[in-house]
């Protein structure tokens, strides 16, 4: 067997040449037959009586390509791991004729896409900002309605009051179709709410949906169904027909509630929920921006790599590796979102290199029992429980033949990569409140 590299002058593609002789395959084709005949059932012969030579005529062909299939995989494999090739995806074999019947000696090619050595930012080059978000009334005011709300009495009154939702259909008021069906809270009507007070179901309004939220695109659009770009360039009368009003009354803040939204016996006084209640919303804040700095590193190593992949070969792998899936056209169009994908796989690839980062089993294990705890919200459990937890736990990652397991595990290295970077980047802390982090968010999305 002959195997050779021809490297293509930008050095990000190849063409892998696998030459097989008669005397690399014959042995292992003749040891096949033979062992096909000692099973074959055929007309005529007793089990394990049947001719080599009839096996050889009847299948060997088949018994043949299947060998030198195999025997490409495992000196294609094998050549890659031996010279050290980075590569992306799989090889792509080369279409070729091949004459089983006639011929002895054959060549096969595949196309390579190969990767090229980056190398990371410098310690400390990289500035990102993160949000300190600190919390205002009109927050702790807003969550403490939801929660009154979502633990309180709903019922469907006759009249609308100010607090009410409406539940109806919108359409532009002189189109012909029945609407989209949406959930308008009143108390979020900026201009002119008193019509939408003091009416019943069936009532039909009619009014400015733009002027109605003061212009503001994310309001428009949470209430409409509508995306960004649409609310943005709504303009003009909508009707809302009314077909029920949704009124919640207020949960009183008892034990019962207490228990309701942090679990039996967690708190067990009004202070004690208030500290926790401000415990949580800060949690909350605190990984949404510490999530918010993850994509910014992200973001900032992946525009600082200097680094020329393989274009064409990347965009041939992405049609085939998806089966159909993806038409070359599609590819084309998310092509940069496809690279930017690679090069930040390139980057954790590195960092898992350089810093020897690894992830345990036992890592994985009690991270999927915490997250088991955290559905169930179980605080803690005891030791009994506890074997009954990592059992589950054992069974969920076995499920979809490891499937979960790996998945785990790649979440749990990909935060490792993170925490590393993180440690080697600026981060500027920038003092904000809830209400103004939110709306930043919002006009950032």
């Amino acid at each position: 067997m002959d195997i050779t590299l021809d490297k293509k002058d930008d050095q990000l593609s190849a063409i892998l040449t696998v030459n097989l002789t008669e005397a690399d395959y014959a042995a292992n084709v003749d040891q096949k037959i033979k062992d096909y005949a000692k099973k074959a059932q055929i007309k005529g012969f007793r089990p394990g009586k049947v001719p080599a030579g009839l096996v050889r005529k009847m299948y060997g062909k088949g018994l043949l390509a299947d060998e030198i299939n195999e025997r490409l995989g495992k000196s294609v494999d094998a050549y890659i791991k031996e010279n050290n090739l980075r590569i992306l995806g799989e090889p792509i074999p080369v279409p070729t004729d091949v004459d089983f019947d006639n011929q002895k000696d054959f060549s096969f090619q595949f196309e390579l896409g190969l990767l090229p050595e980056i190398e990371l930012p410098a310690d400390q080059s990289i500035t990102v900002d993160r949000n300190q978000v600190s919390l205002d009334e009109a927050t702790l005011t807003e969550t403490y309605d939801q929660i009154g709300r979502q633990f309180g009495e709903s019922t469907n009154p006759e009249v609308s009051e100010a607090n009410d939702y409406l539940y109806g259909r919108l359409k532009k008021a002189d189109a012909e179709e029945e609407g989209n069906v949406v959930l308008l809270p009143i108390n979020k009507v900026k201009n002119g709410v008193e019509r939408f007070i003091g009416v019943k179901p069936e009532d039909s309004i009619t009014f400015d949906l733009k002027d109605a939220f003061d212009g503001d695109v994310s309001a428009v659009a949470n209430f409409s169904g509508l995306s960004k770009d649409e609310a943005a360039e709504v303009s003009g009368d909508y009707t809302l027909t009314v077909e029920k009003i949704n009124r919640t009354d207020a949960a009183e803040f008892n034990q019962e509630l207490f228990d309701k939204v942090f679990g039996k016996d967690v708190v067990t006084s009004k202070e004690e929920f208030d500290e926790k209640v401000r415990t949580t919303i800060q949690e909350n804040y605190d990984r949404e921006s510490d999530n918010l700095v993850n994509r910014q590193i992200i973001d900032k190593v992946i525009d600082s790599l200097q680094v020329e992949l393989p274009k064409e070969f990347f965009k041939k792998w992405l049609v085939r590796a998806n089966q159909g899936k993806l038409t070359a056209e599609q590819v084309e169009e998310h092509y940069n979102d496809y690279e930017r994908e690679l090069k930040w796989s390139m980057v954790r690839n590195k960092v898992v290199e350089t810093e020897g980062l690894k992830v345990s089993n036992d890592e994985i294990v009690d991270r999927t029992i915490q997250k088991i705890m955290g559905q169930f919200n179980l605080p803690e459990v005891n030791e009994e429980l506890q074997a009954s937890m990592r059992s589950f736990a054992d069974n969920y990652l076995r499920q979809d033949n490891g499937k979960n397991y790996v998945d785990e595990y790649e979440a749990i290295l990909a935060e490792k990569v993170l925490e590393n970077l993180r440690g080697k980047v600026v981060v500027n802390e920038t003092p904000i409140t809830a209400e103004d982090f939110r709306n930043q968010n919002q006009q950032a999305s």
